[in-house]
C-alpha cells in the first residue's frame, strides 16, 4: 500500500507537469515534431551499486519543441530507453536490463543560433526487469516507476537535423530494497521533420 501511494504520488506530480508543459502551446509561437536515437552509457550509482558495471545500449523516440519566445521553449519527449548494468565475477558475466519508457520534460534556453542548454524532470515507466546471467534470468524487482532530473545540450541545423548531449540522473531508487539510482549519458541524433 506505502509503495503504491508513492507511485500515484509520483504519476500526480507528472500529470501537473504534463499540464503545465501543454499549457504553453496556448502561448506557443512555434511547434515543431521530431525523432531521435541514439547511444546510451547507463550505470547504477549509490551504496548499493558497488561491483557493478556500466552497460551501453540504445534510446529512441519522440521529441516535441513548443516555442514560447525566441530565446525560450518547453521540450517534451517520449523515449525508449534500454538502461541497466553489467557484472563480472568469479568468471561469469551477468546483464541487468532495465528498460523504460521516460517521459522528460525540458526547459529549452537557447544561448545562440541553434545551440541550447535543457533543464527539467524526468519520469520513467519500467517495461524490462531482468537480470540474465547464462543462459538464465531472474527478475531484479525494480520499481515501477524512476524519478529522475534530466540536462545536458543541443545543437538543431537549419535542415532540421539536430545533436543531443544530456546527463539523466536517477532521484528515486531502482528497486525498494536497495540505494541504488539510475544514472545515464546519453548521445543523439535527431530530425525535426514539422
Amino acid at each position: 500500500p506505502i509503495k503504491n501511494l508513492k507511485n500515484m504520488k509520483k504519476i500526480n506530480l507528472l500529470m501537473l507537469i504534463l499540464i503545465a508543459a501543454f499549457g504553453f502551446t496556448g502561448q506557443a509561437q512555434s511547434l515543431h515534431f521530431g525523432v531521435k536515437g541514439g547511444a546510451n552509457f547507463a550505470s547504477l550509482t549509490g551504496s548499493d551499486a558497488d561491483g557493478l558495471d556500466g552497460r551501453t545500449s540504445f534510446h529512441f523516440g519522440g521529441v516535441v519543441v513548443i516555442g514560447i519566445s525566441e530565446k525560450f521553449a518547453v521540450q517534451p519527449e517520449l523515449v525508449y530507453s534500454s538502461q541497466g548494468f553489467k557484472i563480472s565475477e568469479s568468471g561469469f558475466d551477468g546483464t541487468g536490463k532495465l528498460d523504460y519508457i521516460n517521459i522528460p520534460i525540458l526547459a529549452d534556453i537557447n544561448l545562440s543560433s541553434g545551440f541550447s542548454l535543457q533543464v527539467g524532470p524526468q519520469i520513467g515507466f519500467n517495461i524490462t526487469d531482468k537480470f540474465e546471467i547464462e543462459g538464465q534470468s531472474e527478475s531484479l524487482d525494480a520499481e515501477s516507476i524512476d524519478f529522475g532530473l534530466a540536462g545536458g545540450a543541443q545543437f538543431k541545423m537549419e535542415s532540421g537535423l539536430f545533436f543531443q548531449a544530456r546527463y539523466a540522473m536517477g532521484l528515486s531508487d531502482v528497486a525498494s530494497d536497495g540505494t541504488i539510482k539510475n544514472s545515464v549519458f546519453s548521445l543523439s541524433i535527431g530530425y525535426f521533420f514539422l
